[in-house]
Formats: C-alpha cells, structure tokens, sequence
C-alpha cells in the first residue's frame, strides 16, 4: 500500500475515533476535551496524528481551540449534514474517487448560486486576484468562489472535501489563468450551461 495513502486513512480514522469519544464521554457544548497528550494516550496514537484529527474537527466547526485554555467542544447540533458527509469520507472504501467527485459537485454548485446572486464586483476581485498572481493554487480559486456562493455550511463542506483531497493528491497550481478567467467570464454573462463546461474543461486539463 502506498505510504501516503496509509498515513492519511490513519489520521481518518483518528478524527472517527476523537469523535466516538466524545459521544461516549457525553461531552456536550462548552465541555473541554482532553488534551493532545491525553488523547494520544487514550486512542494510542502520535499527537502528530491526534492534532490532524482535531485540526479536521476544528475545520467542520465541531471544536474551537482557546490560546492557553485549550480545546472546547462547540454546539453542533446544525452541523448534522457535514457530520454525515464527513462519516461518508472516513468510512467508505474509495475515499480518493469519491471526494475528488464531491468536490466536484459541490464546487459546481457554489457556480450555480453565484451566477443566481450575481456580485459583479466581487468576480471583478476574483479576476484582479488572478492577474496579479495572488491566487496561485485552484484551491485558492475555488475558495473565492464558493465563499461567493453565500452559504456558510456548503463552504464548510467544500473547507473539509479540500483538505482531504489535498492530504489525498495534493493541491494542483495555476500555471495558466486564461482558463479560469474564461470561466469568470462566463459567470458575469450569466451563462450557466457554458459555465459548467468551462469547469469541465478545466477539470480535464489536469487528468
């Protein structure tokens, strides 16, 4: 088995395992979790693997880290469709396949709302970002665009799909921003259908 791939089902099922503890513990919104030498005791693992695990939770909003208190539990009852995504991705077999897909989907959708909230501004921000080469990573794009979308638990979703894929197969560069900037183009002139075949397009170029 590759390495990579091995050491990144490891720190899955780390985030599985701090988040069975808390529902065995009966932790509940305000309660502190133990700490990461606790936790690396407790679960038997590296801290290296059990601050992995916690940086992921934090990300689904499920914990916040206090500078000098240390890590408290946050009320998550409005988090139950990232928390099933996120057990979806730990659980299943093609993790690789599937969150390349989800991602996918999800960052398709944040275009679809863009374009049915246009902020001609905010795309004009985008493009500017582009062409002064502030933007070197299609994560980095894709960010801007989803966080235009205006939907607070899909750009969770989207946060958690990228750092898996990152961990997964890395983050691809913009050597090229003509593509992206089509695709912007397309976004202003409201042109959905030519839109997602931009994206396409630009999925494509990197298989």
């Amino acid at each position: 088995m590759n390495k990579n791939i091995s050491k990144t089902k490891v720190y899955l099922e780390i985030v599985d395992q701090i988040r069975q503890m808390i529902y065995e513990d009966g932790l509940v919104s305000g309660d502190k979790l133990p700490s990461e030498r606790e936790l690396s005791e407790r679960l038997k693992v590296g801290r290296s693997s059990v601050r992995e695990g916690l940086r992921a939770l934090e990300l689904l909003g499920l914990i916040e880290t206090r500078r000098g208190e240390g890590t408290y539990l946050r009320d998550f009852t409005d988090h139950h469709l990232v928390e099933l995504l996120s057990m979806f991705i730990l659980q299943d077999d093609k993790v690789k396949n599937d969150v390349k897909i989800t991602k996918e989907l999800v960052e398709k959708d944040a275009i679809r709302l863009v374009i049915n909230n246009l902020d001609r501004p905010s795309i004009e921000l985008i493009k500017y970002k582009l062409e002064q080469g502030d933007l070197t990573l299609e994560d980095d794009f894709f960010l801007e665009i989803v966080q235009l979308s205006n939907i607070h638990l899909l750009f969770k979703i989207w946060l958690l799909l990228k750092e898996y894929a990152s961990q997964l197969n890395g983050s691809r560069e913009i050597k090229d921003i003509k593509p992206y900037l089509q695709l912007l183009h397309t976004i202003v002139e409201e042109n959905l259908p030519l839109s997602l075949q931009f994206y396409d397009d630009l999925k494509n170029m990197s298989k």
